[in-house]
């Protein structure tokens, strides 16, 4: 009997699963494969790698242009600081004004008031004054109160005189009974070519400097009463007439 349960305790033990040894790994389930993924990953290198090439290949057909900084009033040259470098993506039917033309573009004028932001072509300059015959540009520096509020360039004025000469003017064609031609313009009709902000802290702060493209014969009055600070500038409508004296607002 007690050798029966010493047998029967021996095949327990040995029905036991047995424990893997010391240093000996647990079998693990094989890797799956996913070859979509590594195809999408080859994919998205070879998408990079061209994209760069195509950023090359495009920054290789800029060029070096001009871009106009500072507005050009119609007739007036290029200035170093009216311009800057900016690079454009080269087009053979675009005329563009290279940067290494600099040079040559100065001693060309503007055919018509260019805008800030406009990138330099050779349609917007030609030799001489580039004004129509008998036209000149004269400079003003205006008071608040001698001109409308949103004057710009293209729009037509008309130029008074004002302060102490035109009073005076007015007194003496009272006393002549000339009054009516006291009250005339210095300029009948004149277009604005340029309206640049004073610069802060220059000696013209508070005030605003415009250009305006007047007849020859007209410039030599307006000019000087320009220069005592006595000119004030009336918008005219489009297609409109100059009408009575005004202080320009």
């Amino acid at each position: 009997m007690k050798i029966q349960e010493r047998a029967g305790g021996g095949n327990n033990r040995a029905s036991a699963p047995a424990q893997p040894g010391a240093g000996e790994r647990l079998p693990t389930p094989p890797r799956e494969r996913k070859p979509a993924l590594a195809a999408l990953a080859v994919l998205l290198i070879l998408v990079g790698a061209l994209g760069a090439t195509v950023l090359v290949l495009r920054a290789g057909d800029r060029i070096s242009a001009i871009k106009i900084e500072k507005e050009i009033p119609v007739g007036a040259a290029v200035t170093d600081d009216a311009v800057t470098e900016v690079l454009v993506a080269a087009d053979e039917s675009v005329h563009y004004v290279e940067w290494s033309q600099l040079a040559s573009l100065k001693k060309l004028k503007a055919k018509y008031t260019i805008p800030k932001g406009a990138v330099a072509v050779g349609e917007m300059f030609a030799e001489g004054t580039g004004l129509p015959e008998g036209k000149v540009n004269v400079g003003l520096s205006l008071k608040e109160g001698q001109y409308p509020s949103g004057l710009k360039p293209g729009d037509t004025v008309t130029a008074y005189r004002v302060g102490d000469a035109a009073a005076k003017s007015r007194n003496d064609g009272a006393e002549t009974g000339s009054g009516s031609a006291a009250g005339a313009p210095l300029v009948e009709s004149a277009q604005i070519a340029l309206v640049r902000e004073a610069e802060e802290g220059s000696v013209s702060s508070g005030t605003l400097p415009v250009t305006v493209t007047v007849d020859k014969a007209v410039a030599g009055p307006l000019a000087q009463a320009a220069n005592a600070g006595e000119v004030a500038l009336v918008r005219l409508p489009a297609g409109g007439a100059a009408g009575g004296a005004s202080d320009g607002n």
